[in-house]
């Protein structure tokens, strides 16, 4: 792994904790191991550290890369924060546990428990897909459990995908990263920070004025299974609106896998948001083989 430019090197204190290493890193973030100088179990700490608008000074704060970005890291790092202070609400056993959040060094950080397990993304690439019905059914039930509890909380992930999923000991998952997290009421306008995945993010999100909602999550979770069965990510939504030559799971896959499951795989994914589940008790419905099927749309995505 490449250790992200502007990283705090292994030794650095920050707020009550020492850096170990860094575990990873994004657009807007930098992820690192850490210990409690007062000793006591390792935990993750997430840095506010927008790569493209941010640098690091000598004394190792955070600052803007030029003056004409200072309003917009700021912005970044207030909507960091009420992201942490969300997230520290959130208690769900597949749901990341945010234990604090703090202020330091120009920026903020959140603090998490650390987990020992692998990442769903790695494991797709290993298996080359072809995991079977038990191990999805296994992962993603408890998963939608816990995006339920997102969604009843008026708020949406917005960035599900395979990396994003971490399992546990016996395949128990545990849902990453909130960076994209939004409220609901503000799902109206375009969101220019949110982070857009090609074959994971429907295109309600790519469109300015785009209505996102439960929906959005559930094309990501559809698109995440597919590429649990399948081994590779599906193609973008741009590209499956211009013209859509993804072939239906339903039969491209029915010899392993049961026709409800595929079905519902192909439900979560419809290009047109209004065609998919509405919300996620409908997904599991038509998970467990209860599917509805939904009227044709009147409107073209």
């Amino acid at each position: 792994m490449a250790i992200p430019l502007n990283a705090l090197p292994p030794g650095t204190q920050v707020d009550e904790f020492t850096i170990e290493n860094v575990l990873g890193g994004g657009g807007f973030s930098i992820v690192y191991l850490a210990t409690p100088n007062g000793g006591g179990d390792g935990v993750v700490i997430k840095e506010y550290m927008p790569s493209s608008m941010a640098t690091r000074d000598e004394n190792l704060s955070v600052i803007p890369a030029s003056e004409q970005l200072t309003d917009r890291f700021a912005h970044g790092r207030r909507l960091f924060f009420q992201e942490a202070s969300t997230l520290t609400t959130l208690k769900h056993p597949n749901i990341v546990n945010v234990i604090n959040f703090f202020r330091d060094n120009g920026t903020v950080y959140m603090v998490m428990t650390y987990e020992e397990g692998a990442n769903l993304q790695a494991y797709i690439k290993k298996h080359k897909g072809n995991l079977s019905e038990e191990f999805v059914m296994a992962v993603f039930l408890p998963l939608l459990n816990g995006l339920q509890m997102i969604h009843s909380k008026g708020l949406l992930h917005l960035d599900i995908k395979p990396s994003n999923i971490h399992l546990r000991q016996g395949a128990n998952p545990l849902l990453l990263d909130f960076g994209a997290v939004h409220e609901m009421m503000q799902t109206r306008q375009f969101q220019p920070n949110q982070v857009i995945t090609p074959g994971f993010s429907p295109i309600e999100q790519l469109d300015p004025g785009g209505y996102v909602g439960p929906w959005t999550d559930i094309y990501a979770i559809g698109a995440t299974m597919r590429a649990c069965i399948e081994g590779i990510s599906p193609p973008s939504s741009p590209e499956r609106r211009e013209k859509d030559e993804l072939r239906p799971a339903a039969s491209a896959f029915k010899k392993k896998y049961s026709a409800h499951l595929l079905e519902a795989v192909d439900w979560a994914m419809e290009v047109d948001p209004m065609l998919r589940p509405q919300s996620v008790e409908k997904l599991v419905e038509a998970l467990n083989g209860k599917k509805v099927q939904p009227k044709k749309s009147l409107f073209r995505f």
